[in-house]
């Protein structure tokens, strides 16, 4: 059914969401912005974060998604009134190319300097976006962004969500900044966090993991996320990819096939189903209550049926191999 007033369908009784994945209320303008350390804010809607660093010659942005739109100008404007410094914004560092986290870009105007990996320029050029301008000044492995007497330290370490997904260390504050694919408690959604590299994705939390820092600025929803929300989001994909494993190993595909007949598709679609749901539904079960979200079978199956893919397409796992003769 759907509500005459809003067109919405009508929710699922969905599980409780464990006060542990929810972050701080937004005040009346739908927004929080709070001190990560020191001179490091991080600003959310609830559902999107992003992060600013005020230093003596101005302010740098981390990414600009249009989903707090203005309210990120209101948080620096704010922030500097506070403390007294200026809310001039000379620099916007990009994660990476998408528009839901950088669609807000051209709101702080032509005379910002962009920041970004050489891959980002590549896709925001072909995109041709003018809420996304390109970055001026681009890096292929690492880069140093030192402005009024601060650092942030950009490096590349492989295509993971996008090809282009960058890690943003703030050595000086004790943080990471590290956008869609750790969700703060809470599962991915579709598909991996709809990610580009699934054995990227799911090698990311380690090299996260390697760098020192106690809070991680994540792109999504209303808290800082610690070190111990990355190691149970590894602890999820770990648990898909070993019952991705066995489904695949414990499922036999002719019978499929054979009930298919002319119909090859469908015996695929019959055949990946099985396995996906074969695998999916024990992590299901499993973190309800832990994750948030978890509930929502289709996340968790999206999820397992890429992962599934990507172990019989990257590594070969159940794909028929020929026999010597």
């Amino acid at each position: 059914m759907t509500s005459p007033a809003t067109g919405a369908a009508d929710l699922p009784d969905y599980a409780p969401i464990p006060r542990s994945a929810l972050g701080p209320a937004l005040n009346d303008q739908r927004y929080y912005v709070g001190r990560v350390e020191r001179n490091l804010y991080w600003i959310t809607d609830g559902v999107y974060n992003s992060a600013f660093l005020t230093t003596r010659d101005g302010v740098v942005v981390f990414d600009a998604p249009p989903s707090i739109g203005p309210n990120l100008r209101r948080a620096v404007d704010e922030i500097a009134a506070a403390n007294g410094v200026t809310n001039r914004v000379t620099h916007l560092v990009y994660s990476h190319h998408h528009a839901d986290h950088a669609g807000a870009t051209s709101l702080f105007g032509r005379d910002v300097v962009r920041i970004g990996h050489e891959e980002t320029k590549r896709l925001l050029v072909r995109d041709n976006d003018p809420a996304r301008p390109a970055p001026e000044i681009t890096f292929t492995d690492r880069y140093t962004l030192e402005v009024g007497g601060e650092r942030a330290e950009l490096a590349w370490h492989g295509p993971n969500h996008t090809p282009d997904n960058i890690y943003i260390h703030f050595p000086g504050h004790d943080t990471l900044m590290f956008i869609d694919v750790v969700n703060a408690g809470w599962v991915p959604i579709y598909n991996v966090n709809l990610s580009e590299d699934v054995p990227g994705y799911i090698g990311a939390p380690a090299i996260a993991l390697s760098y020192p820092w106690t809070h991680l600025i994540s792109g999504h929803l209303g808290r800082l996320a610690t070190r111990d929300d990355v190691t149970v989001h590894q602890q999820y994909i770990a648990d898909i990819e070993a019952s991705a494993r066995e489904a695949l190993s414990a499922v036999d595909p002719i019978p499929f096939y054979m009930a298919a007949g002319e119909n090859a598709w469908a015996g695929v679609k019959a055949n990946l189903d099985t396995v996906t749901e074969r695998a999916a539904a024990p992590i299901v079960a499993k973190y309800t209550g832990v994750l948030a979200a978890a509930d929502i079978e289709i996340f968790t199956y999206t999820t397992t049926f890429q992962i599934m893919q990507s172990l019989r397409l990257d590594t070969g796992l159940g794909v028929s191999r020929p026999v010597n003769p």
